[in-house]
């Protein structure tokens, strides 16, 4: 049996999350069903993050076990041309053998994200559905140096979806920067892991700030608060992008 990493591409908008769901198309379904097309085998995927309906990645870290002799290289060939069959909306971009105890999940030391808006009133063609289109002009130094109070070990119940299945709600934020290319404002995160929806909670709210409808030390409040009902907005999964996962050298 042969421990592979894949990382992998995908456009989130065809799926209802990386994980499996019964009441719909996933990314973990298509990519253990392109496995079990190219081995013969039936696999288990496993990622380094979990990513919701819409919400898409540029290089996120799974593994699969399979005990066909075959090299990474080969099955990252067979998996992009069976992927290509079915969706275009999956990549593999590199695949690797690992140890036994590699694990994409619980061997991460850390995730990162980035969250694009496209801040400009005319409506998306070419990123329709790749980003979050906020027509009202939006103050990016308001919003990073609001940004500033999340980061650090803090409770995030305010940023936490009610779904959210983490034991606590204490997480240490590594990173949250705001800046500007152009008509994009683009927020990056970076955590050791994340609550479900902090991101874009954490997104929606300075969002909110950059619009000045709220101050900046606002931010500050909402994250003591400890309370979901002070959070302001939750920004929307389009413009969520899976960047990268850490692992020890």
């Amino acid at each position: 049996m042969t421990r592979f990493a894949l990382t992998l591409e995908f456009d989130g908008g065809p799926y209802m999350g990386l994980q499996r769901q019964a009441h719909g198309p996933s990314v973990q379904q298509a990519v253990e069903e392109a496995v079990l097309s190219v081995t013969g085998e039936t696999v288990t995927l496993h990622a380094a993050g979990r990513t919701d309906a819409g919400v898409h990645a540029r290089a996120m870290r799974v593994h699969v076990d399979v005990a066909k002799d075959i090299g990474a290289f080969r099955l990252m060939e067979a998996l992009n041309a069976r992927l290509r069959l079915v969706s275009e909306a999956i990549a593999v971009l590199d695949a690797e053998e690992k140890p036994d105890d590699w694990h994409a999940r619980f061997s991460c030391t850390g995730r990162r994200y980035v969250y694009r808006i496209i801040n400009r009133r005319a409506p998306l063609t070419l990123d329709a559905g790749k980003a979050w289109n906020v027509k009202q002009p939006l103050d990016e130094a308001a919003m990073h140096e609001a940004a500033k109070a999340l980061v650090g070990r803090h409770d995030f119940t305010t940023f936490r979806s009610t779904q959210c299945q983490a034991d606590s709600p204490l997480k240490t934020l590594d990173r949250l920067a705001v800046r500007r290319e152009g008509s994009e404002v683009l927020i990056e995160a970076a955590a050791r892991s994340f609550l479900h929806h902090q991101v874009r909670s954490m997104v929606g709210c300075l969002a909110l700030v950059g619009m000045g409808h709220w101050p900046v030390a606002r931010m500050a409040e909402a994250l003591a608060a400890r309370d979901r009902t002070a959070l302001g907005h939750n920004a929307p999964p389009e413009g969520l992008y899976f960047m990268g996962a850490d692992y020890p050298a």
